[in-house]
């Protein structure tokens, strides 16, 4: 037979042969394409369990941190771990005129006023928490606290109605401390003129944000309420920005700083440092999926230098039937080619499956981590994320890193002497 490119059909003759040759060893074969499979499906559902918790992350942080874009004064952000009340945002300016003049700017969907403070409750075993005041009715128009089951979180009763003495608090916090709907819960706070507050709210309903942080510490109270109780007059402690696109905030967190100017901080949801972190994490992952493939390719190498070592005399035979050393390089990285091929289609239809399986699955870590993981902005409930782009990235990274490992061993074949093989 004529091997030569020009007279059998050039590399559609060396792709038939390193195809067929694949079959020749079928157990070798198989650990190969599972190594690559493997390497790709682990890549596939990394990168779908890291976005569904970037995303989880994102979220939680937008929700409940800083909105799209949050504005406070520069003192508050001073010491801002202390939720500090007097100092409001845009000093000197009314809370209701600061949120008009930020919603004439182009992008901004919604305003809310937010007030956090903490509370010592009396007669509890619980001794400290959080109240947190909202405009309830419109922030539920706006935003889910739920975000596992896209609802208002609310499980039993109602939330606080505007400018009443009423609030709700966690499931867990209720079940902790053994509070009903209808008890009160006598506590003290400090106002913006430090003076001491002593309060009684009704519990009128029990909710479950899915985010143990506030389903536990925080009692949610009517903005206007808590307004009042603080002597804010009109002001209010932060300002929560809700952009039509997230994706525009930056542009709008510049806006809202110069309508507030000199005194006040600016920030929008990517500034924080979770969201920071898991933008790292990504980088670390990839270094992770490519020391994985690597050592997967390392399996291809291994088996394309035993099969050049077991065809020593098939490469004589190939050589001195008129193939030339490039044709017969070709013959070999064919051959490896199609098992990375073969591995990682197998690996995305593994991966693939899998991740359009479980993002209808979602997994509860809360029972797991507990109250470990409390300040840490994720919710107990994770959506793997079924990406196409990430089937593609592993299927191209899989066949364009293992193609690459094993050329080397390839240009092995090119130096086998025909007549050395043939002896």
């Amino acid at each position: 037979m004529d091997y030569t490119r020009g007279k059998r059909g050039g590399f559609g003759t060396l792709m038939t042969i390193a195809f067929r040759n694949i079959g020749r060893n079928i157990r070798r074969t198989i650990f190969c394409v599972v190594a690559v499979a493997f390497a790709v499906f682990f890549s596939i559902f990394m990168q779908s369990w890291i976005a569904g918790m970037t995303d989880n992350i994102a979220s939680l942080v937008q929700v409940f941190d800083v909105g799209h874009v949050n504005a406070v004064s520069s003192d508050y952000e001073a010491e801002k771990e202390y939720y500090p009340v007097q100092y409001p945002v845009g000093e000197g300016r009314s809370r209701s005129a600061l949120t008009g003049e930020i919603k004439a700017i182009p992008g901004v969907k919604a305003v809310f006023p937010r007030i956090s403070a903490y509370a010592t409750l009396q007669e509890s075993t619980l001794k400290h928490a959080i109240l947190w005041g909202l405009e309830i009715e419109e922030e539920m128009k706006v935003n889910h606290f739920n975000l596992s089951e896209r609802s208002n979180g609310l499980k039993e009763g109602r939330y606080p109605r505007e400018g009443s003495n009423e609030c709700a608090i966690g499931l867990a916090m209720a079940h902790k401390v053994g509070f009903k709907i209808g008890d009160r819960i006598p506590l003290k706070t400090v106002s913006a003129q430090f003076s001491d507050k002593m309060w009684s709210p009704e519990i009128v309903g029990f909710f479950k944000f899915d985010y143990l942080k506030y389903d536990e510490d925080v009692i949610v109270v009517p903005f206007d309420r808590l307004q009042r109780l603080l002597v804010l007059g009109d002001g209010t402690q932060q300002l929560f920005i809700f952009a039509q696109d997230n994706t525009k905030s930056k542009a709008i967190a510049k806006e809202v700083q110069k309508l507030l100017g000199g005194g006040n901080v600016v920030r929008e949801w990517q500034d924080n440092y979770w969201v920071a972190i898991m933008q790292q994490t990504q980088a670390i992952y990839v270094v992770v999926y490519l020391v994985f493939m690597i050592v997967a390719s390392f399996l291809i190498v291994n088996t394309v230098v035993m099969i050049i070592h077991e065809r020593i005399k098939e490469i004589g035979m190939m050589g001195s039937l008129g193939m030339t050393r490039r044709e017969i390089v070709e013959v070999f990285f064919f051959e490896a080619l199609f098992l990375s091929i073969i591995g990682s289609l197998t690996g995305i239809f593994v991966g693939g499956v899998l991740t359009a399986i479980l993002q209808f699955f979602p997994m509860d870590f809360g029972s797991i981590y507990g109250s470990t993981f409390k300040e840490f902005p994720l919710s107990g409930t994770l959506f793997i994320q079924f990406s196409v782009k990430a089937l593609v990235q592993g299927f191209i990274l899989g066949v364009v890193i293992a193609s690459v490992c094993t050329l080397i061993p390839s240009l092995k074949s090119a130096f086998v002497e025909p007549v050395e093989a043939l002896r």
